[in-house]
């Protein structure tokens, strides 16, 4: 039986229409995009609508803050998250393992 390592992946969330609408977040994200691109790398940031993992037990005090239907985007890379913070101001941040007990799929959205 193989053992699945856990992930530790770093988000930043706020309402979905904040994340969608009201801020540049496309045009952002098309750069990096073009960027990883360019650089040859993996991409290792999603955007995600109404992201399941906000329901998970351990991070309640982080998901009370998030206006719902919630958005978010999450990376394995803490950099981008962190100037994501520092771009986008009014939003949640946070980090979680996955796959784990209360968190089976990061990328899972409830609707």
């Amino acid at each position: 039986m193989s053992e699945t390592t856990a992930t530790t992946y770093h988000f930043v969330a706020a309402s979905e229409t904040f994340l969608t609408v009201e801020e540049p977040l496309e045009e952002v994200l098309r750069e990096r995009v073009r960027f990883y691109q360019e650089q040859g790398k993996t991409i290792d940031f999603w955007l995600v609508t109404r992201p399941a993992f906000l329901e998970a037990p351990e991070l309640a005090s982080v998901a009370k803050r998030v206006p719902r239907p919630a958005a978010a985007v999450m990376s394995t890379d803490a950099q981008f998250i962190a100037f994501l913070k520092l771009r986008l101001e009014f939003v949640a941040t946070g980090q979680f393992n996955a796959p784990s007990g209360s968190i089976i799929d990061p990328l899972a959205s409830l609707g």
